[in-house]
């Protein structure tokens, strides 16, 4: 799914977007009610779209402020946040895409998806912390690390 996609979805859920936000926080992005701001160092699209990804995923999962990380149930809703992010740019049939698109790497994969190296790493570790080491779908085994495919017959 690209940027300007998930800015539609953005739109269609009567979700404001500002996407060159002047923070005060480092932050990347940051949501409050119907409103999400990216900040505006963030340059790239594809880093953008990974931001707006997980400011969506805010939007559908999160109650309340979630910005004091020091909380248990703080930091469930921001994994929460994340996963939603990961599945949407890349998810399980992602993997599978890259692996009939015959890429392998970190690079290509992520260039494939649209998404950030550093995105498609902390998805791979979730899923990991998520399924184990690896996991079935439909008729694939996804391996997590390292990062493999194999199709069942």
């Amino acid at each position: 799914m690209t940027y300007e996609n998930l800015l539609q979805e953005a739109a269609d859920e009567n979700v404001y977007v500002i996407e060159d936000a002047p923070f005060q926080s480092r932050a990347d992005g940051l949501i409050r009610n119907d409103v999400i701001g990216i900040n505006r160092t963030v340059r790239r699209t594809t880093q953008r779209a990974c931001v707006l990804a997980e400011e969506l995923g805010h939007y559908h999962t999160t109650v309340g402020d979630i910005i004091d990380q020091s909380s248990d149930a703080n930091r469930k809703q921001e994994l929460r946040a994340r996963l939603w992010s990961y599945n949407k740019l890349i998810g399980l049939h992602g993997i599978i895409s890259c692996h009939k698109a015959h890429y392998t790497t970190s690079y290509e994969m992520a260039d494939y998806l649209g998404v950030t190296e550093e995105f498609l790493q902390e998805a791979l570790q979730c899923y990991r912390s998520k399924y184990g080491l690896c996991v079935q779908y439909d008729n694939y085994v996804i391996y997590f690390d390292p990062v493999s495919v194999l199709e069942l017959i």
